[in-house]
């Protein structure tokens, strides 16, 4: 990846809070999950660690504050059986595709927006997989990422 300009570092900034919390998220999400959807969980967590790990590495390698996890982060609502941990999972995700979709729009380089495009298709899909489980019609958002 080409290194991002100042103006991009902002997009990304908030991009790596949204994936901190994301990563903090899953870890409620996992633990009241129902047990057969351990394995969507996981993966969207690791999918998550992996979009922080990056932006960590490209923030630095670039020179800019990358801003670091808080100890704890307020959930939008209480989290008590699988239920709600599917909800909760869905609203990371599309928490996430916010950031995601500043990025694309506050791109200068080709490569921030190619990031900024594959990880809010990413936050996308995986919303509305949990958008399934949850039975919630319709399925997908018509314009993710839009507040």
């Amino acid at each position: 990846m080409t290194t991002p300009t100042e103006a991009e570092g902002k997009s990304l900034a908030d991009a790596l809070t949204a994936e901190h919390s994301a990563v903090f998220a899953y870890g409620v999400v996992a633990a009241f999950s129902n047990p057969t959807r351990a394995t969507q969980v996981a993966t969207a967590a690791a999918a998550h660690r992996a979009r922080r790990d990056g932006l960590l590495d490209t923030l630095t390698a670039a020179g800019l504050t990358a801003p670091a996890a808080e100890a704890g982060y307020t959930l939008p609502f209480p989290v008590t059986d699988p239920i709600t941990a599917a909800q909760l999972a869905a609203q990371v995700e599309a928490d996430t595709a916010v950031a995601w979709r500043a990025v694309v729009e506050h791109g200068e380089t080709e490569d921030t927006r190619t990031l900024g495009v594959t990880a809010l298709t990413e936050a996308a899909v995986r919303e509305a997989t949990w958008r399934v489980a949850l039975g919630t019609d319709p399925v997908t958002d018509p314009f993710p990422g839009q507040p």
